[in-house]
């Protein structure tokens, strides 16, 4: 027999390694909403958003945390507001914060670690207003009738049991309201837990990056936001910019009138523990005797921090974006803080900060849809309630977002309402 050799085809070798393909280039889904602004407010928006399953990206053109929020005092009140819209946040948002907090921590807990409410100082201390005279103890009664109608938990005290909450009260007390509900968080730390849970499910956090405007479909819808990193498709983008936000709105041809208002806040020496142990504000500041808008207005809080130091507060000024404080202002939140507490005029001030908080015509946030440019929603305008407003926000956005009942009325903090004045229903 005769055989004829046949040379085989080479064969890819199987039992060799093959040369590496090159990798595919990574694209992460498209977020479904960009969350302009990593403050309190935007953060709780994101949150509420991510907890419905919905990819969000944060991004912020500073450091996060580092606006508004961080020179804020933390403050969450019930005490300061009449009955009416932003009431009814406060409220629900002082329901909101503890359980918030609570649920977050079980998320994302470290085993042995502390509480997050104990991280970020959580402290349900209580608020007191007092009346240093018989007009100011008159206006705070009626005051604080009003609230008790909407909802609000206040007590009345005479001149003994208000020193006897607070020692170092000056003697001109005449009255005074006990407010259970108001409470203090650390801001910083709040807006971080928040974002880190935004993270834990899977959103992105940027910083650095700078919202330049919108691009839109051929509907009209957004499609897109254009910022200094480039383009970043999405379906929706929620204006959370704070001060900033009227700047964006105009950018993005929806413009609403948010405007600056810069507060100002004195730090004292370290005291003993118990020289202030309630958040304590003069009648003036919750709006019951006195009001208005002028350019600098001036009113009472003084509160102790865990570390010994005590806050003086507050100032409201219209001064655009200037960040150079003025002597007068300070010496002002120290003549009324020491006519308030006698013992605060021996102790020296260390610092004093200052920051911008976003103030709307009509003092109430805008939340929602932006009917002008479909896809454009809006989460500001708090002024400086922003920390205690922050959780019912994030959660009546989240809810309109996708549809559900809410459980707050969203009509008072609508674009284009009357309030907001022309600028608000007409596009750039």
């Amino acid at each position: 027999m005769r055989y004829r050799h046949v040379q085989a085809r080479p064969a890819a070798r199987r039992d060799l390694p093959q040369p590496p393909r090159p990798p595919l280039p990574f694209r992460p889904p498209h977020p479904d909403v960009v969350v302009i602004g990593s403050g309190i407010v935007g953060a709780a928006c994101a949150e509420a958003l991510t907890r419905r399953g919905v990819r969000v990206t944060v991004l912020d053109h500073a450091p996060l945390t580092s606006g508004t929020t961080a020179r804020g005092e933390g403050n969450l009140l019930v005490s300061d507001k009449p009955p009416g819209p932003e009431l009814d946040l406060a409220l629900d948002s002082s329901e909101r914060w503890p359980r918030l907090l609570e649920e977050l921590d079980a998320e994302g807990r470290d085993p042995g670690g502390p509480a997050l409410a104990e991280r970020c100082e959580y402290e349900a201390k209580g608020g007191l207003v007092v009346a240093l005279g018989e007009p100011g103890a008159r206006a705070l009664a009626g005051f604080a009738a009003a609230q008790r109608a909407a909802g609000v938990t206040a007590y009345d005290l005479g001149p003994d049991e208000a020193r006897a909450r607070e020692p170092h009260l000056a003697p001109g007390v005449r009255a005074a309201v006990h407010y259970p509900q108001d409470a203090q968080i650390q801001p910083v730390a709040a807006a971080t837990a928040l974002l880190a849970a935004v993270r834990g499910r899977g959103g992105t956090l940027r910083s650095g990056v700078r919202a330049l405007g919108v691009e839109r479909g051929a509907d009209g819808r957004v499609t897109a936001l254009r910022t200094s990193a480039g383009t970043l498709p999405c379906g929706a983008v929620v204006n959370a910019c704070g001060p900033w936000a009227g700047r964006f709105a105009r950018a993005a041809g929806a413009p609403l009138p948010v405007q600056p208002r810069r507060g100002l806040v004195l730090v004292t020496a370290p005291l003993p523990p118990g020289t202030v142990r309630h958040k304590v504000y003069d009648a003036d500041y919750v709006g019951a005797v006195g009001s208005g808008d002028a350019d600098l207005r001036t009113s009472t809080v003084v509160e102790a921090t865990r570390g010994g130091t005590v806050l003086i507060g507050s100032s409201r000024e219209r001064t655009g974006f200037q960040e150079r404080f003025r002597a007068v202002v300070l010496a002002e939140l120290a003549r009324k803080a020491t006519a308030l507490f006698p013992v605060l005029g021996r102790v020296p001030v260390i610092r004093a900060y200052g920051g911008f908080r976003p103030y709307t015509p009509d003092h109430l946030p805008v939340i929602g849809p932006d009917p002008r440019l479909p896809g454009l929603w809006h989460a500001t305008g708090h002024e400086g309630a922003g920390i205690g407003l922050a959780p019912a926000t994030g959660e009546l956005l989240a809810q309109l977002y996708a549809g559900e009942r809410t459980r707050i009325d969203p009509e008072p903090y609508r674009v284009g309402r009357p309030g907001l004045g022309e600028e608000a229903r007409w596009t750039a």
